[in-house]
């Protein structure tokens, strides 16, 4: 009798923390829109408290960064390699960019595919976020897509104070309201995106309240994890 044949290897996607919180959202994210995957996650929650320390992405945390993906992408026997590696730390654009030079495989940043998304449905963006060192980065991140996209947009942005204490401390009424109120100030958008991957579950109270759109990173992120690795890219 001839053996069944097996099935291929699920696609391994490596997934890079910085913030304990962000792996629920994206979680819950691939079981809804690509539950083929098979996830693995690394995290490392000091490098938001030494970013807030040191001030600035310094070569010792670029290097740090390089090493954590090169470990994702050589985890997992060879028959199931890492396919792909996720990012859910907004604050470390360029660090990330690096790895994407080095690495011959899909690195996504967390907040460039609701970026594209977000200049694909209208001209007045708005960005809340509750990782004040992430947003410097972020505007930057976006000013330049939409230059590099020739789209004529423009983003506000918003922190949302005293949301991500809430979150780690449990109160998660509270996160969600104080994100709900700094999308409110912002005033009319045609689309909001929350930047943080610990956000996500925000959304539903930010579109009730501002009657907006809302993008959430982890959605978004994972769409186009699974597009680029579908294609073999």
């Amino acid at each position: 009798m001839n053996a069944a044949p097996s099935s291929p290897p699920r696609p391994r996607i490596g997934l890079i923390h910085a913030l304990a919180q962000s792996q629920p959202p994206v979680l819950a994210a691939f079981a809804a829109l690509w539950p083929e995957a098979e996830t693995f996650n690394l995290l490392d929650d000091s490098l938001a408290p030494d970013l807030a320390a040191t001030g600035s992405l310094d070569q010792a945390m670029m290097d740090r960064f390089l090493a954590l993906a090169t470990y994702a992408a050589q985890a997992g026997p060879r028959e199931s390699a890492t396919r792909g590696i996720l990012f859910t730390c907004s604050a470390f654009g360029p660090a990330i960019e690096r790895v994407q030079r080095v690495l011959g495989l899909p690195v996504l940043k967390p907040n460039e595919a609701a970026f594209e998304q977000a200049l694909e449905s209208g001209k007045k963006i708005g960005l809340v976020a509750t990782f004040p060192s992430a947003l410097t980065p972020m505007l930057a991140e976006f000013r330049a897509m939409a230059q590099a996209s020739g789209r004529d947009a423009t983003i506000e942005a918003k922190v949302a104070d005293g949301a991500l204490a809430a979150l780690c401390e449990g109160a998660l009424e509270k996160h969600d309201a104080l994100i709900a109120d700094a999308a409110q100030a912002l005033g009319p958008m045609d689309v909001l995106v929350l930047g943080q991957f610990s956000m996500a579950r925000a959304a539903g109270l930010v579109s009730a309240r501002t009657g907006t759109r809302v993008l959430t990173t982890p959605e978004a992120a994972v769409a186009k994890m699974r597009r680029l690795v579908g294609s073999g890219r």
